[in-house]
């Protein structure tokens, strides 16, 4: 089992008389280490018991969605081993269980990470398991759309799957992170259709407009920054960091995004908890904030209803 660092790490557990007799035990004898570990959780799960059941499934080679039926199984030797390390080096190692067996899902869909990029949480992706209704009644016209600040890329492969008509624009400031999305994008063989650009927010796309632009930006304060638990540090500072208040990317999309959407056009952002922050830096501007399974991370606006540069 490789870490994020490539390095080898091996754990311990299966050198303890552990042996659990199926799977479902296999996930409560996880459940048990990781409580006592009193791990942080938030890349993918909240809970010790969703955490131990994604890296069981991942050591059964099973989509996490799927393993509920196979909790009654026995596990072979080797998938033991395999969920043994793997539990015992999310304690050692405080990585987010993403880095340690290099994947992520989002719904069924899975993407490669590393710790180039954070790893894929988006609320945003909820929202375009809908095609983002019912503020886009017609996903077919959708013929452009931007992801701005991919990450892993993994939006805008989603972008690409909810609105199959569009060609897509995926920009990251950080070269290292576009050679994650390049992976993805290949892996869903997407590379006609989404194109990668290195860019700080709207620089190299100047004079280009959408019909959609979705970004999930960096929006953590400066405060919170200080106070980030090991798993939350394994990630680029990059694409958390975003000053005082946390707003520092945040005014800058809304002041530029006029500029690049079409009449009509849509942008949706990801703020996490920073709501009333947002709502009182652009008190004239009308935004709408979704029900998500987190609450209200998001806000939707219309090109008409931002500032004009």
């Amino acid at each position: 089992m490789r870490t994020a660092k490539g390095s080898r790490a091996r754990g311990t557990g299966s050198l303890h008389g552990v042996h659990p007799s199926t799977v479902g035990e296999l996930i409560k004898y996880g459940t048990r280490r990781f409580l006592g570990a009193r791990l942080v959780y938030g890349h993918g799960t909240t809970a010790a018991a969703q955490e131990a059941a994604y890296l069981v499934a991942h050591a059964l080679r099973v989509r996490p969605d799927r393993l509920h039926t196979r909790l009654a199984a026995a596990p072979s030797p080797s998938q033991l081993g395999r969920a043994l390390d793997l539990i015992s080096a999310r304690i050692a190692l405080r990585q987010p269980a993403a880095y340690l067996v290099h994947e992520a899902w989002l719904g069924t869909r899975r993407f490669y990470v590393d710790d180039r990029v954070i790893v894929p949480r988006s609320h945003i992706a909820e929202m375009l398991r809908d095609d983002l209704a019912p503020w886009i009644k017609e996903p077919g016209k959708i013929a452009t759309a931007l992801d701005l600040g991919t990450g892993s890329g993994c939006l805008a492969v989603l972008l690409a799957h909810s609105f199959r008509r569009a060609r897509i624009d995926a920009i990251d400031i950080s070269q290292a992170a576009l050679a994650v999305a390049r992976t993805n994008v290949r892996r869903y063989r997407l590379q006609a259709r989404i194109r990668l650009l290195e860019s700080d927010l709207f620089s190299a796309i100047r004079g280009v407009r959408y019909d959609l632009i979705v970004s999930n930006p960096p929006y953590v304060t400066t405060a919170s920054m200080r106070r980030l638990p090991a798993e939350y540090r394994h990630e680029p500072r990059l694409a958390l960091a975003a000053g005082r208040d946390g707003l520092t990317i945040v005014r800058r999309i809304i002041r530029q995004a006029r500029s690049h959407l079409k009449p009509g056009g849509l942008l949706v952002v990801e703020v996490g908890g920073g709501r009333r922050r947002v709502e009182q830096a652009f008190s004239g501007i009308e935004f709408v904030w979704p029900q998500t399974t987190a609450g209200h991370p998001v806000f939707v606006v219309w090109r008409e209803q931002l500032p004009v540069p």
